[in-house]
């Protein structure tokens, strides 16, 4: 287990979809809602030279803070001035509302539903366990497809040789477990591209079958 001075360190990731003319952003990090080694995501766009006035869609994996609070720039504002649809899984637009700090967007949420089309080649998926509405997207481009799954997988060192393993914060373990075990299968027997959350940087990478589990194969 990867642990920093004695904690468990953990990767919190963003992900930025191109189709050349707008890009959907899956997620937001944390901004300075939660530790403060975390909400770095306006740097990280910056140095992929990617503007913010070009994401117009972002749409929410689940609603825990670390996925939504980046919707507010730590100093306040809004971190994509040009936002024109937040979808959040349809589950969890309560949860999404219970949220002061992002009481600007209250209003402005739209559910989001498995299998709706963000784009021509932008999927929501199912992915419930970890949250109730916990949610994947898949994007498919050239006959490629990536699948950027959220939290399905907390600690790579751990649960892809252990997918049985559950984590503290999974709203249902039981679900969470079937729910990996099956994403991670897809993901494998497909030779899919997957980008996780929590997986360590890069962040994406493929899934690959072993004789017990799964292999984690960074790009």
């Amino acid at each position: 287990m990867p642990l920093f001075d004695g904690a468990l360190r953990l990767s919190v990731n963003a992900f930025a979809i191109d189709d050349g003319e707008d890009i959907t952003l899956i997620d937001t990090g944390s901004s300075n809602a939660w530790h403060p080694t975390m909400g770095f995501l306006p740097q990280a766009l910056s140095e992929a030279k990617i503007a913010v006035d070009r994401i117009r869609t972002v749409a929410f994996t689940h609603t825990h803070l670390d996925h939504i609070q980046g919707l507010v720039r730590p100093d306040g504002g809004d971190g994509f001035p040009q936002l024109s649809r937040l979808l959040v899984p349809r589950a969890e637009l309560d949860m999404f509302r219970s949220e002061a700090r992002l009481s600007r967007f209250h209003d402005r949420a739209q559910p989001l539903d498995p299998g709706q089309h963000l784009s021509a080649n932008i999927e929501a998926v199912a992915a419930p366990g970890h949250e109730i509405g916990h949610t994947c997207f898949r994007a498919t481009s050239r006959g490629e497809t990536l699948l950027a799954w959220g939290d399905l997988v907390h600690v790579p060192s751990l649960q892809f040789d252990r997918p049985d393993i559950t984590w503290e914060f999974d709203a249902d373990k039981e679900q969470a477990r079937a729910t990996r075990l099956q994403i991670l299968a897809l993901a494998a027997d497909n030779a899919w591209c997957v980008a996780g959350a929590h997986l360590d940087s890069p962040g994406i990478g493929r899934v690959s079958r072993t004789e017990t589990g799964f292999r984690f194969e960074p790009l």
